[in-house]
């Protein structure tokens, strides 16, 4: 039988300081026994009669792709709202677009660019808001690479996730909040130019003390990975720093994820493996990568065994729907 936390009736997602520790365990704990229904063939109607805007500054495969299944699965309706389909802070203020869209949906998840932007949103619509990824943050993504570890290793306490790459983007900062929720050991590999905000980090490593975990930045790749049960990396150019690509590429060369970083680790061929939020610039498929070869990860490890990437990609679907279904629901 499903359950899911009544507290969670009704609750936003802006970042992961938005539920307790015990709070975003249950999260994944529920995507699991939702993931397990879907494969077991059944559609259910949690959501029926429920409509969710999906109000989307930035593109995405995932995330559009997630959430409209999500709610379809269990019966609800998804509407996919780009910028240049609404007057969203352009002919018609925020707050203003804000109110109609609470009259019409039970929900609204957003994906853009300003964290501001999802704050408002969820001060002023009256329903639920979800942060499907600002400049800032992305929970909708930590959730399912959490979910992942923990079906990999069946636990998250005490593992240990590397992450290398830009150490100051979106996705590093939620995993760091993540990893130090769930008791884990973060390190988070970088640059020194590229260290996450000093105040993030000081929060992070608090919440890693009350959960047992541990929150570190290493400026070495190799001794940072050491004894790493997760490798993760993410793109070097985000969306909104492509005039920055040539700086950003030579700062970040040394940090590739490939065969040699994963031997540092000490758990190649044991209990190691490698995830990327996508999309990865692995291979010779698109232009940067034709013009610059591989970037942040080598194609030999995003192909290997050990590779959960799109073990990963699914698990946004299942915890997506795990949170529409726990704040939208009564038990």
């Amino acid at each position: 039988m499903l359950t899911w936390n009544p507290a969670l009736r009704g609750r936003s997602l802006l970042t992961l300081l938005d539920v307790t520790h015990a709070e975003m365990q249950e999260l994944i704990d529920l995507a699991i026994a939702l993931k397990a229904r879907r494969r077991a063939g059944v559609r259910g109607q949690l959501l029926f009669r429920r409509h969710i805007a999906l109000v989307f500054e930035k593109s995405s495969t995932r995330t559009r792709t997630a959430a409209s299944i999500a709610v379809r699965d269990e019966g609800g309706t998804a509407e996919y709202l780009s910028r240049n389909e609404i007057h969203l802070g352009s002919k018609e203020s925020v707050a203003d677009t804000a109110r109609v869209l609470g009259r019409v949906f039970d929900g609204i998840l957003f994906r853009g660019y300003e964290q501001a932007m999802v704050e408002k949103l969820a001060k002023v619509s009256g329903v639920p808001v979800w942060n499907g990824l600002t400049d800032a943050f992305h929970p909708t993504q930590v959730l399912a690479d959490l979910m992942t570890v923990q079906e990999c290793f069946g636990r998250l306490a005490g593992m240990k996730l590397a992450y290398v790459g830009d150490g100051r983007n979106n996705v590093a900062n939620t995993l760091m909040l993540g990893c130090a929720k769930a008791g884990m050991h973060y390190v988070n590999c970088t640059p020194p130019e590229l260290t996450p905000d000093p105040a993030l980090l000081a929060t992070a490593q608090a919440l890693a003390r009350e959960t047992g975990g541990s929150v570190r930045v290493e400026h070495d790749p190799v001794c940072g990975v050491q004894g790493a049960n997760v490798l993760y990396t993410d793109v070097w150019v985000s969306m909104g720093e492509e005039a920055q690509k040539e700086a950003r590429l030579r700062l970040l060369r040394p940090y590739q994820v490939n065969l040699n970083l994963c031997r540092a680790t000490g758990n190649l061929g044991g209990e190691l493996i490698f995830l990327h939020c996508l999309p990865a610039f692995h291979d010779h498929q698109t232009q940067m990568t034709r013009e610059s070869g591989a970037l942040e990860v080598t194609d030999e490890v995003f192909e290997a065994p050990f590779s959960r990437v799109f073990d990963e990609a699914e698990n946004r679907m299942h915890t997506m729907k795990a949170l529409f279904v726990s704040a939208l629901v009564d038990q």
